[in-house]
């Protein structure tokens, strides 16, 4: 009985668990596609889950900070939904490879074709932008959610260091630190050079192993042959004692 109660006690607390947790997680949010260094390009994702039960959100719009525009937005082809960049004029002029841009992207909208994102899915859409700002630790992008049924989320409260997170948060995309060539694949180009270099010196320590002499090869016959002799022993072990159980019973 009390085991029993234990049990369920805990598959309550479970159950309140995440009843309390799963409102905070459904919500629009903006990740890398790796990192997002400063003064680098980057590739966000823009993950947006279906919080209805009734209804399929059929429209998102992610509006662009201001406050640090950024130059260069493409938007990835997602299947089954429609496009939009929206461009507008700068107060302040920005330079970006020796060119003064007077305009930046200020917000892309997707509107879906068919049914959306139905109830229990979510989707991801990806965008290409840059270069990032090099005085800034986040960037915050506002967005509206819009049902089938016309009702608009609007997740466009920014959180507050030291505060709890707000009812309908914007996505904040944390940015790293500048890599020391200024891009932001300049630690995955380091990686990959560190992984080639351990790869080579493994394939070499390879090599000179294989190329000790006959005696590696000997060996390695040697186990080989002892394991078979091993296997073949036990085999007649087994044998011998299903023969005597099936004569003790004759």
């Amino acid at each position: 009985m009390k085991a029993s109660r234990i049990a369920v006690a805990g598959a309550v607390a479970g159950v309140a668990v995440l009843a309390l947790s799963s409102p905070a997680l459904a919500h629009v949010s903006v990740q890398p596609e790796g990192e997002a260094a400063k003064g680098g390009y980057a590739v966000l994702g823009f993950k947006v889950p279906n919080e209805r039960d009734d209804a399929s959100t059929t429209k998102l719009e992610i509006t662009f900070p201001t406050d640090h525009p950024l130059a260069s937005v493409m938007p990835q082809p997602v299947e089954g939904w429609d496009v939009k960049v929206t461009r507008s004029k700068l107060d302040k002029p920005l330079e970006m490879h020796g060119e003064k841009i007077n305009e930046a992207v200020s917000k892309v909208t997707w509107t879906a074709k068919g049914d959306g994102i139905e109830p229990g899915f979510f989707q991801k859409f990806p965008v290409s932008v840059g270069t990032l700002p090099e005085d800034a630790d986040e960037l915050v992008f506002k967005a509206l959610q819009t049902y089938s049924n016309k009702e608009v989320v609007r997740w466009i409260e920014v959180p507050q260091e030291g505060q709890d997170e707000p009812e309908h948060p914007a996505p904040v995309l944390a940015l790293s630190a500048a890599s020391e060539d200024g891009h932001s694949h300049g630690a995955d180009d380091d990686k990959a050079s560190d992984d080639t270099g351990s790869a080579e010196k493994a394939s070499a320590e390879t090599s000179a192993a294989s190329g000790d002499g006959d005696s590696g090869g000997t060996d390695t016959t040697a186990r080989v042959l002892g394991v078979v002799g091993i296997v073949v022993g036990a085999a007649g072990v087994a044998y011998g004692v299903l023969a005597g159980r099936r004569r003790t019973t004759a």
